[in-house]
């Protein structure tokens, strides 16, 4: 199923900077076959939604074995039956 997904991923307790996580957090979403829109506050992500759902387990999982101990991820996915979502589709 194709989706829409717009994630915010935030490291906890590791200071006041996280500018080194979130660039891990993009450089494992590049892995993947997403089209990716980096905003100030997040990422835009399409792609099939079970690769987008595991591609944010293993950020989870890679930024935990790299030493951040909490993560909290704001996850919005959208999903249609009309038609295929992208994330051209939203420009004004």
């Amino acid at each position: 199923m194709q989706a829409t997904v717009e994630l915010q991923v935030i490291p906890l307790g590791t200071g006041v900077s996280v500018r080194q996580e979130v660039k891990r957090v993009v450089a494992l979403l590049n892995e993947y076959d997403f089209i990716l829109q980096t905003h100030a506050s997040g990422t835009n992500i399409e792609g099939d939604l079970s690769d987008i759902l595991s591609a944010i387990e293993k950020i989870h999982a890679t930024l935990h074995d790299e030493g951040g101990v909490r993560l909290l991820s704001y996850v919005k996915i959208e999903t249609r039956s009309d038609k295929i979502p992208t994330l051209e589709g939203k420009k004004l």
